[in-house]
């Protein structure tokens, strides 16, 4: 058997794959643009693709007859054309839950980030000011405690309820808001969208982008946010509105922002994001949330059984 992997550089070169050659034969490409996905699906003619973000449909696979399965390297799979995989006879698989505790991890790193005002303080002592100070402290930059503080989510999963449980633990009050509606059997407060952002002093994004995410952190919703508040975005990037964010940094109508997905990525030159320099008002990660090595290694193993499973006949974490 024939195992085609399209874009190797989204696994990372320290996460080893020597265990799929158990399978078959292994071809890798670091990366692949649309018309080279096409190219090497035809030459090689495998009968499994692993792929995380090139776009896999119709036109791409017209030329390999012998593709069976396409092994997602991701949860999510919109990049696969599922209407035609079906009515040709090819299973779709994903990966689901292998970054939970990974992206709880991020959300906290970019909150203390941003709550303790880190950049101010590393700056500080790497200035050199702090060798001619005439204190042992310095705390120019104020900052806070979490303990009483209300942590607000937006989308209560399974990472959404992590977050909630060690805010919790650092002795905050944990409210939420469902925009799909649901009901959780939660000890949490489940609260309308002007609610959350009312209270929030800390506001977490951990839901799907949909009609009912897209765009709902906007020049509206900033508004209604105290001005101490602290959004962090680890869910989908088009949830908030960059350019309305910024605004809303720069008229300090919130204090700062912790962002790991944006609306295009990579960012885009004009994206006004940019234009943020103060790391105390925002720092940007380029999606790592979910990229621990613990969690890239729990994928890896994931797509494996996946596609040894299709190999002996079973269907596990088929999508479609």
């Amino acid at each position: 058997m024939k195992i085609l992997i399209l874009d190797s550089i989204t696994l990372g070169d320290d996460i080893s794959l020597d265990k799929l050659k158990e399978l078959g034969e292994v071809i890798t490409y670091p990366q692949s643009s649309r018309e080279e996905a096409k190219q090497r699906i035809t030459e090689h003619n495998p009968e499994v693709i692993i792929t995380n973000k090139v776009v896999i449909d119709e036109a791409v696979l017209s030329g390999a007859p012998a593709v069976k399965m396409i092994a997602e390297t991701a949860t999510g799979y919109n990049n696969i054309d599922l209407a035609y995989a079906k009515a040709h006879g090819i299973t779709v698989a994903n990966v689901a839950g292998y970054s939970t505790q990974s992206v709880i991890q991020h959300t906290f790193a970019l909150c203390f980030y941003l709550l303790e005002k880190l950049s101010y303080y590393d700056n500080y002592v790497k200035s050199g000011a702090y060798i001619n100070s005439p204190c042992f402290t310095h705390f120019d930059a104020k900052f806070h405690e979490l303990a009483g503080k209300t942590w607000g989510i937006i989308g209560l999963g399974a990472i959404g309820r992590g977050v909630a449980k060690i805010a919790e633990s650092f002795g905050c009050k944990v409210i939420y808001y469902s925009a799909s509606g649901h009901t959780y059997d939660v000890p949490y407060e489940r609260v309308e969208f002007d609610e959350i952002l009312a209270q929030s002093d800390i506001l977490s994004i951990h839901a799907p982008l949909n009609q009912n995410t897209e765009n709902l952190m906007n020049k509206a919703a900033f508004e209604k946010m105290k001005n101490s508040a602290i959004l962090i975005n680890v869910g989908r990037g088009p949830i908030v509105n960059d350019a309305d964010l910024v605004a809303a940094l720069n008229e300090n109508q919130i204090a700062a922002a912790g962002l790991d997905v944006l609306t295009k990525e990579p960012v885009e030159a004009d994206n006004p994001l940019n234009s943020v320099k103060d790391s105390t008002k925002l720092i940007v990660t380029p999606h790592i949330a979910w990229a621990t090595v613990e969690a890239r290694t729990r994928l890896m193993d994931e797509v494996y059984e996946n596609i040894k499973a299709f190999t002996e006949g079973k269907a596990r974490n088929v999508v479609g």
